[in-house]
This record gives C-alpha cells, sequence and structure tokens, in this order.
C-alpha cells in the first residue's frame, strides 16, 4: 500500500483486511477532525496529538489506539491525562517513520476541520 498524506498512510505490514482499511481511516479522520487540537512531532520516531479534555474523547481515543495495535505492531500508543491536558503518543520503529510522517500529515491537514 502507499504511504501518502491524502490518501493512504497503512503499512504493508498493516493486517486489517483491506475492506476495512478505509472505515479505520474514517475513525482516525474523525478523530483529528473533532477531536484532535494539536500536533506536536516529538521525535523523527513520535507523535503527540493533543485531544480535547473530555472523558469521551479519551475513552474513544482509547479503544481506536487498542484496535490499531491489532493491526498495526509496529505503533505504540500512550494516552496520557494531567492537568487538564489529554494526549495521544504515537510512536513506530525506524523501519516505519514514513508511515509516521503520513499519519502526521493527514492529522495536520484535518485538525479543526470538523468544527
Amino acid at each position: 500500500m502507499s504511504v501518502n498524506a491524502t490518501d493512504e498512510w497503512a503499512a504493508e505490514a498493516c493486517t486489517l483486511p483491506t475492506v476495512e482499511q478505509p472505515l479505520r481511516r474514517a475513525e482516525f479522520d474523525d478523530l483529528f477532525a473533532h477531536d484532535v487540537v494539536g500536533v506536536r512531532p516529538t521525535s523523527p520516531r513520535e507523535l503527540t496529538l493533543e485531544l480535547r479534555p473530555v472523558p469521551e474523547v479519551a475513552a474513544r481515543a482509547a479503544d481506536l489506539a487498542v484496535r490499531e495495535t491489532g493491526c498495526c505492531s509496529f505503533f505504540t500508543f500512550a494516552l496520557t491525562m494531567t492537568e487538564g491536558r489529554v494526549e495521544l503518543a504515537i510512536s513506530t520503529a525506524p523501519a516505519h517513520e514514513a508511515v509516521l510522517v503520513a499519519l502526521q500529515a493527514r492529522a495536520e491537514e484535518r485538525v479543526g476541520a470538523g468544527t
């Protein structure tokens, strides 16, 4: 599968059935558009998404992260809630940096698009 910000960002290592991949992308796009308020790369292999500090948003992000690790085991997710902030850190191994770059670009394109 190709890796670019506008169409596909799933890596060939993703085991999610092809027919389900557009649905998962749509779930991420919805999270980016409605619940992400900031995108911050913290290293070449880590990206932090600042989420709206709402319990339902944290729960939705956690659910999506758990399901994503089931098919894309090269991702690691860490959900942090502190001082009224909710952040989702996404990291990957060096072999999948391009996937993270594409995910970052997709998130940046869509932040606030749903408001």
